[in-house]
């Protein structure tokens, strides 16, 4: 009796594994069947566009506001100059990064780098201010003015602003 009890067990052993084994090979199957795979737009929707505008004022608002931070420059108020580069323009790469986020895949990495390159602009005119070095602190902002540019260009327009 003992004999016919052990060789259920090892056949019924044996089919828990079979069947486990099938569950796993259904599941595998049905899994790779049903999750469809996402497209990554290659277009900014109008939708997106305005979205992306929201977020790029406050951005354009600084661009325009460089000119306070060249006069300080330009009339050697070092004080001033790095105070204006921590105060007002200290937000700045808080809502460069959000926009670029919420850029495509595709102008993520040159928006990315250009933010880079114009708070390590920022950085050397903080440098050069704290070193009263007047040619080294317009250089880097002629520099910065350039890097701003070029992360505004890489943004969409809307077609109806003009």
């Amino acid at each position: 009796m003992s004999l016919v009890v052990n060789s259920n067990n090892r056949v019924m052993s044996g089919l828990r594994s079979i069947l486990s084994f099938v569950l796993v090979l259904v599941t595998v199957f049905l899994v790779s069947c049903s999750s469809p795979q996402a497209s990554v737009p290659t277009t900014y929707s109008p939708e997106k566009i305005e979205q992306l505008q929201v977020l790029v004022e406050p951005i354009s608002e600084a661009r325009e506001k460089m000119s306070v931070l060249k006069d300080f420059i330009a009339d050697e108020n070092w004080i001033d100059t790095r105070t204006y580069i921590h105060g007002p323009l200290g937000g700045l790469r808080q809502q460069m990064n959000n926009l670029t986020r919420s850029l495509l895949s595709k102008d993520q990495k040159t928006a990315s780098d250009l933010a880079k390159d114009l708070f390590n602009r920022f950085e050397r005119i903080d440098a050069a201010a704290k070193d009263r070095n007047g040619v080294a602190a317009e250089n880097q902002f002629r520099q910065a003015v350039r890097d701003f540019d070029g992360f505004l260009d890489l943004i969409p327009k809307s077609s109806s602003v003009s």
